[in-house]
């Protein structure tokens, strides 16, 4: 009988052990606030080829020293989505991502098996210009249609942010450079 008795005090003080581990854990986290998802409006969408002096157009071999070695990607076209987002909330909408159907001239899809299309950040309160280079196979026929756009988003941060000292791409750095050619990182 005292082997009961001392079994079931041992499963009582792990089971309180247990639970004030689970209680200093909670109340060491702090209050944690829900990611809540929004869902924002597209409009004025327009999907065209990338501007030839665009870096992520990548036309062939250029004799800009700035986009020596940048070449196009095998198989592949730039074209650029844009269009605005409307963030009718008064808080700011952060990691927002672009959802769309873009369909060629036969109704297939351009992306097969996905409809994000791209990221465009954080959407402050109000209407906002945006734009998304995408890679479209070569010789997919047009004309595009896009259907379906929408964007969605989060009422916090939900992924690692790039800090001032991160290093840039190479594509990413000839972006900066032909946006400020004076600029350096």
């Amino acid at each position: 009988m005292t082997e009961t008795v001392t079994v079931m005090v041992v499963r009582i003080l792990r089971w309180l052990v247990g639970a004030v581990c689970v209680l200093a854990l909670w109340v060491g986290a702090g209050p944690i606030t829900p990611a809540w998802a929004a869902d924002l409006k597209l409009t004025n969408i327009d999907l065209a080829p990338c501007d030839q002096a665009d870096p992520g157009a990548q036309p062939g071999p250029n004799s800009d020293p700035r986009r020596s070695g940048v070449t196009r990607t095998a198989g592949a076209s730039c074209f650029v989505l844009s269009g605005e987002v409307n963030n009718p909330g008064r808080k700011t909408v952060y990691d927002t991502d672009v959802y769309a159907r873009i369909l060629d001239a036969s109704g297939e899809p351009v992306l097969q098996n996905r409809t994000r299309v791209g990221s465009i950040g954080d959407v402050d309160s109000g209407v906002h210009p945006f734009a998304l280079r995408l890679a479209v196979p070569a010789g997919t026929p047009g004309p595009f249609e896009v259907s379906n756009p929408r964007a969605r988003g989060f009422g916090a941060p939900v992924r690692t942010r790039a800090g001032d000292d991160d290093e840039l791409l190479p594509l990413e750095q000839q972006v900066v450079d032909v946006e400020d050619p004076g600029a350096s990182f």
